[in-house]
C-alpha cells in the first residue's frame, strides 16, 4: 500500500529540526526569510508560513513582527530533549535487535553445551555464576560475572563459530546486559530471580539435559524482551502524562 504523501509544510518542518540538530542552525539563529525559504523548497509561501506556526507552537522558533523568526534559545532544551528522546529509541532497537540475535545463537549454545560440556567448561560456569552471586550489590562486576556466564556457554558448545560470533560482538552484549540488568534489577527481589535463572540453566546443562537447557535459555530471553518492552510502554505513557494540555 502506497504511503501517503507528505504535506510540504511537515517537509520544511522536519528538515529545519533536523539542521538543528546536525548543529546546522543554532539557538538565537535567525531563519531565511519567507521568500528564501519558499524558493529553497520549492514550495508556496503559505507552505512557509504554516511550517514557521508548527515550528512556533513547538517552541523551537520564535516569530518576531518585523524582525523574522529565529531559532528560540529560551527553549532549546526542547530540541535537546528531542534528541535525547531520538538516541533512547535508537538505543532501544539496537538492544532489541541484539536480544534477538541472543536468543538465536544462546538457545543453541545451551543446547549443545549440556551435550558437550566437560567439566572445564561446567567449572567455568560455575564460576562466573558464583561471581554474579556474589556481585549483588556491584554493578560492574555483576554485569562481568553475566557476561562471562553466557560466553562461557557458548565456549561449552566447542562450536568455533558460536564462539567466533560471541568474542566479536562481545562489547554489544555488554552494553544489552547492561540495559537489562538495569531495568530488572530495580525491583531486589527481581535480583534474586535472575540468580535463580542463571542457576537453572547452570544445573540443565550440568545434567546434561539438552532440551531442558535450551527451553531455560530461550524462557530466560524472552522474559528480558518482555520486561523490556513493559517498561518502553511505561515510559511512553509516562512522557505522555507529563506532556502539559494545548
Amino acid at each position: 500500500m502506497p504511503q501517503p504523501k507528505q504535506k510540504a509544510y511537515q517537509i520544511i518542518v522536519d528538515q529545519i529540526r533536523e539542521n538543528y540538530l546536525n548543529g546546522d542552525l543554532l539557538p538565537g539563529e535567525k531563519l531565511p526569510t519567507e521568500r528564501e525559504l519558499a524558493s529553497r523548497f520549492n514550495v508556496s509561501r503559505t507552505s512557509i508560513r504554516e511550517a514557521l506556526r508548527k515550528l512556533e507552537i513547538k517552541g523551537i522558533i520564535e516569530i518576531k513582527q518585523g524582525s523574522g523568526s529565529f531559532i528560540k534559545a529560551s527553549e532549546s532544551n526542547t530540541l535537546g530533549e528531542e534528541l535525547s528522546s531520538t538516541i533512547i529509541k535508537t538505543e532501544k532497537k539496537r538492544i532489541y535487535e541484539m536480544l534477538e540475535l541472543r536468543q538465536a545463537l544462546e538457545v543453541e549454545c545451551a543446547f549443545l553445551a549440556a551435550r558437550r560440556a566437560t567439566s572445564e567448561d561446567l567449572e567455568r560456569i560455575s564460576l562466573a555464576l558464583e561471581m554474579m552471586i556474589r556481585a549483588k550489590d556491584d554493578v560492574e562486576l555483576g554485569i562481568q560475572a553475566d557476561l562471562s556466564f553466557h560466553i562461557n556457554i557458548a565456549l561449552a558448545s566447542h562450536n568455533s563459530i558460536f564462539l567466533g560470533l560471541f568474542q566479536t560482538l562481545s562489547e554489544h552484549m555488554h552494553d544489552t546486559i547492561r540495559a537489562t540488568r538495569s531495568q530488572r534489577l530495580k525491583d531486589p527481589e527481581r535480583t534474586q530471580e535472575t540468580i535463580d535463572e542463571h542457576k537453572e540453566i547452570y544445573l540443565a546443562i550440568a545434567a546434561g539435559e539438552a532440551t531442558q537447557a535450551k527451553q531455560l535459555m530461550e524462557k530466560h530471553i524472552t522474559q528480558i524482551r518482555r520486561e523490556l518492552t513493559e517498561s518502553l510502554l511505561l515510559h511512553m505513557s509516562e512522557q505522555h502524562e507529563s506532556q502539559p494540555p494545548v
